[in-house]
Formats: structure tokens, C-alpha cells, sequence
């Protein structure tokens, strides 16, 4: 293998090594302020609100406080949310039936506009709430509600069943307007905002969300399959197809990716499509641009079968034919990504990791065509001279041995 060979494949392993190991890249997220560091302002008797036990709740930066007496059932809790305004309302809830909004028995609060008076008050929340006031299926002898700076917090005892100490718990932020609540975000944070708690012991689970779950599945088989091997499938056929030796393994590397990558695709497709018939989503855009990248990925895998030989003289054709299709797929699919980010409204450091995946391999692509392309001029030099010397010896300018041709002779 020439010299310049070996430069370009160092290179090329170079760039393939650090996009592939940028893939795993996470990230540490900043924790929560911590909650025993919180001192309420609201006072028992002219004294300080205590609670016995606390936690950062995973989301939505809120935490739960507590004192919990097994043998009577009796709580007394305080839900707590900072970054809230007067244009917000905040709710807790325990679940008896599940880790999901329905069937949630909530605390809800909110301040009222006019008057500045924080109101709290219970409700039951079904798979449409109305978030009007109500019963619940425990008692709740007392609650309460303020708003100091940005920090809203829900006071309130509990009246749980003797000897309770695991439940669902449901917590949540949403808009108000003109007094009415509104509908909370239906993505990221807000549909993760579910788990268990043990009273007794203070240790939290984080919920298993059936929708989240399944959109970060989606996100994740898109990501990785048209968002990241799709391009590395392209990288590798144009910048190790020049090398000879490379020869046949370029070929099969660029097949097994794409393959590869077409095979996760679909099913991050078909999750797409399973998420949008269960959940009635309303995302065309993404959809749309989804089920063309599956039509015109299924085209190039069908175009293998039908690949005629080098020679053939339709090969060029099908050339063009593969290369626009392939170039289109990658531009259609970091796009989808992003539409697709915008969507899932995952924490920021998701969405920096997939930013710095694929800049490593835009920039690749960068280096490594102008790499290639300062090869292939130093090649054309080397084989115009290698031909003028050959056509000097071989007499084909007219001159054998320094002496000129004649006809006849």
C-alpha cells in the first residue's frame, strides 16, 4: 500500500474511532438544589414547619416533605416547586391504582390573579380531568398554599389508611390563564413526573411511564439508525472505495451499516406509527419526513438486488441514481432527529451529545474529502509524468533514439 494509503486510513480510522466513541457521550446533569437545605417560612405554633423526611423529586425541580405516623395513617406534607410564577399551578397526588394521571387523587394550587390569594383545594383527576374541586378517596382535613419569590408550595395533612407505607405518587406543573388552568406540556419532563415513595423508609422509585417510555425508545433506534449510521454507512463507500486494497471489504463494511442501519430504522418506524395510533399524536411534519425516510431507504436496499456490473452501460445511471437517494436519506435524517428532539423535549445534554456525534462526522467528511482529494491530484501528477517518460522511451512523439521516423524507413 502506498504511503499516502496509509496516511488517509489512519485518518479515516481516526475520525470513525471518536464519532463512534462520541456516541456513548452523556453529559452529567447538575443536581437539584437539596431539599433539607430548605427552611419553610410558615410557622406551627410560632414555630418554623419541620418535616421529618424529604426528597428531590427526579423532575420538574420539586420535592416532597413529609412526617408520617404509621399506626394512624395521619401525613403531613408539603409539595414544593421553585421556577413557579403566579401564572402556574402545581399538583400532587397519590395514585391508588397506578403510576399514571388517572385515577390520581391530587392537591392543587394556583394564586388568583385579582386578588393575589393563593388557592388550594382537592380533585380527582380521571383520563380527561377537569381539575374542579372534589372528594378524594382519603381524607384531607387541611390544605393550604404560598407563593414566596418563585417557590409554590402545597401544605396539607393527610388522613391515609392505617399502616400505609408504599404509594404511587403524581406530581405536576402547568399554565394558568384568566384564572383557568391549563393543560400541562405533554412532553419531556411533565411525562415523567410519576413514581413510588415509602413513607417509612423515604426511598423513591421513578415511574415507568408507558408513553415516555416508549417515545425515548423511538427517539433512541431513530437516533442511532438514520441519524448516525446511515452517515458513517456513507463516510465509509467514499473514502475507502479509492484504495484498491480496500477492495471488496469498503463494499461490505458500507453494506453491513446500512443494512444495519435501515433494519433499527424500521423499527424506530414502526414505533413511530404504534405511538401515534395509541396516543392520537399530532406531529405531520415528523411523521411525514419518517415515512419518506422508510420508503426511499426501503428503494436503496431493493437497489443492491438490482446493482449491474461496473462495466454494464447502465452502471452509470444507477450510480447517480444511488448516490442522490443516499445523500437525500442523510440530509432527511438528521433533520428528522431534530424535528424529532423538538418533539421529546429531552434535557439539553441529549440533544448536545447528538450536536457533537454529528459535527465529528460532518467534520470527517470535511477532512477526510479534502484528504482524498490532494491524494487523488498528487496520483494524476505522478501518473501524467510516469506517462510522459514511458511515451519518451516508447518513441510515440515521433522519436526513436534521437532520431525522427520516416515513412518507409
Amino acid at each position: 500500500m502506498r504511503s499516502s494509503d496509509v496516511v488517509f486510513s489512519s485518518f479515516f480510522v481516526f475520525f470513525i474511532s471518536i464519532a463512534v466513541f462520541s456516541a456513548s457521550f452523556v453529559p452529567v446533569a447538575v443536581s437539584q438544589e437539596a431539599c433539607r437545605s430548605y427552611t419553610f417560612s410558615t410557622t406551627t405554633n410560632g414555630a418554623l414547619q419541620t418535616y421529618q423526611t424529604c426528597l428531590d423529586l427526579s423532575v420538574l425541580s420539586c420535592s416532597f416533605h413529609w412526617t408520617y405516623s404509621q399506626s394512624t395513617g395521619v401525613a403531613d406534607v408539603a409539595f414544593r416547586c421553585s421556577g413557579i410564577s403566579s401564572l402556574n399551578w402545581i399538583s400532587w397526588g397519590i395514585n391508588p391504582s397506578g403510576q399514571r394521571m388517572a385515577g390520581t387523587q391530587a392537591l392543587f394550587a394556583f394564586q388568583n390573579s385579582s386578588s393575589s390569594a393563593m388557592i388550594a383545594y382537592t380533585t380527582p383527576l380521571d383520563s380527561s380531568p377537569s381539575l374542579i374541586p372534589g372528594n378524594l378517596s382519603f381524607g384531607v382535613p387541611s390544605i393550604s398554599a404560598t407563593l414566596v419569590g418563585n417557590v409554590m408550595t402545597i401544605f396539607a395533612r393527610l388522613q391515609l389508611t392505617a399502616g400505609t407505607t408504599t404509594v404511587n405518587q403524581v406530581w405536576q406543573v402547568g399554565p394558568v390563564s384568566s384564572d383557568t388552568p391549563g393543560i400541562h406540556a405533554t412532553s419531556g419532563a411533565n411525562m415523567q413526573s410519576v413514581g413510588s415513595i415509602d413513607l417509612l423508609s423515604g426511598t423513591a422509585t421513578a415511574g415507568s411511564n408507558s408513553r415516555s417510555r416508549r417515545r425515548n425508545v423511538h427517539g433512541v433506534l431513530n437516533a442511532v439508525s438514520w441519524g448516525t449510521l446511515m452517515p458513517l454507512g456513507a463516510l465509509i463507500a467514499r473514502y475507502l472505495k479509492v484504495f484498491k486494497a480496500a477492495d471488496p471489504a469498503w463494499f461490505y463494511l458500507h453494506v453491513t451499516c446500512q443494512v444495519t442501519a435501515y433494519g433499527v430504522g424500521v423499527g424506530g418506524w414502526a414505533t413511530g406509527l404504534k405511538l401515534k395510533n395509541d396516543f392520537n399524536s399530532n406531529n405531520d411534519v415528523h411523521g411525514n419526513i419518517g415515512a419518506v425516510l422508510f420508503a426511499m431507504a426501503t428503494l436503496q436496499v431493493f437497489a443492491l438486488l438490482l446493482r449491474p456490473k461496473n462495466d454494464h452501460k447502465y452502471r452509470l445511471y444507477w450510480n447517480i441514481y444511488h448516490h442522490s437517494i443516499g445523500y437525500a436519506v442523510i440530509i432527511l435524517s438528521v433533520i428528522n432527529v431534530f424535528k424529532g428532539l423538538d418533539i421529546l423535549d429531552p434535557e439539553q445534554k441529549w440533544r448536545t451529545a447528538y450536536i457533537l456525534v454529528i459535527s465529528i462526522i460532518g467534520g470527517a467528511f470535511a477532512i477526510l474529502e479534502a484528504v482524498k482529494w490532494a491524494i487523488v491530484l498528487k496520483r494524476r501528477r505522478t501518473g501524467s509524468s510516469e506517462r510522459k517518460f514511458s511515451d519518451s522511451l516508447n518513441g510515440t512523439n515521433g522519436y526513436t533514439n534521437g532520431r525522427a521516423h520516416s515513412n518507409g524507413v
